[in-house]
Order: structure tokens, then sequence, then C-alpha cells
């Protein structure tokens, strides 16, 4: 028998555990929120 597959928001932010609103490109794994904190220290800048 094969195990389930599991559907939906498995894992939350590696930072402080939300579960809405991942950010996963670059296998970052943040939440929006904490991703506007962290950005300008991981070198991301904005533009506009």
């Amino acid at each position: 028998m094969k195990p389930k597959k599991k559907f939906g928001r498995s894992d939350g932010c590696t930072r402080c555990g939300r579960k809405r609103g991942i950010i996963r490109r670059y296998g970052m794994h943040l939440c929006r929120q904490c991703f506007r904190e962290i950005a300008p220290n991981i070198g991301f800048r904005k533009y506009s």
C-alpha cells in the first residue's frame, strides 16, 4: 500500500512557522512578513 500524498501547506515559514504567504522561490520557505524584514540583509533591493 502506497503512503498517502500530502496536499496543502505541510511546512510553514522557517523563521516564525506561519503557514500563509510562503515564498518558496530559491528554496527560501519564508513568509512574506519575515521576507520583508530580512530581504535587505540577504541582498534583495527595492527598485520602485
